[in-house]
């Protein structure tokens, strides 16, 4: 999770080989959807269908990465994500209505401030070692 432009999608193509996962980008999952409302309840209604995404990768015993903004509390509390990732590396993102109503999550798995050749590698290595 993060802002617009932090670098969510750099990560997820790195990271999602290392963990053989499964991977949902928010953008084209709203494409699939034809749902580009970006209202309170549209954002809602995207964390759910995230989560539908989701949970059916792991009701396979796959792993999967959802990586989409989740700018909320609510949302990432409809999300319910076992692992999260907030990609905090810019300020501000691209859209103002996003970075007016973006809450920063109180409890993250991994917490990136700042890019490196290596964040992909380290977060994966984690993953499996401690969330198998």
């Amino acid at each position: 999770m993060g802002l617009p432009g932090s670098g969510k999608t750099y990560l997820t193509e790195r990271l999602a080989p290392l963990l053989e996962a499964a991977w949902y980008n928010a953008d084209k999952v709203r494409d699939m959807a034809n749902d580009w409302d970006f209202s309170d309840e549209g954002r809602t209604r995207q964390s759910q269908r995230m989560k539908t995404f989701a949970d059916f990768e792991k009701s396979h015993g796959r792993y999967v990465i959802c990586d989409f903004v989740c700018p909320t509390k609510l949302t990432r509390e409809n999300f319910d994500a076992d692992i999260t990732i907030w990609m905090d590396t810019i300020q501000e993102g691209r859209f103002e209505d996003t970075n007016k109503l973006f809450q920063n999550p109180e409890n993250v798995s991994f917490h990136i401030k700042e890019w490196n050749d290596k964040n992909h590698i380290n977060i994966a290595y984690e993953i499996k070692k401690n969330y198998v």
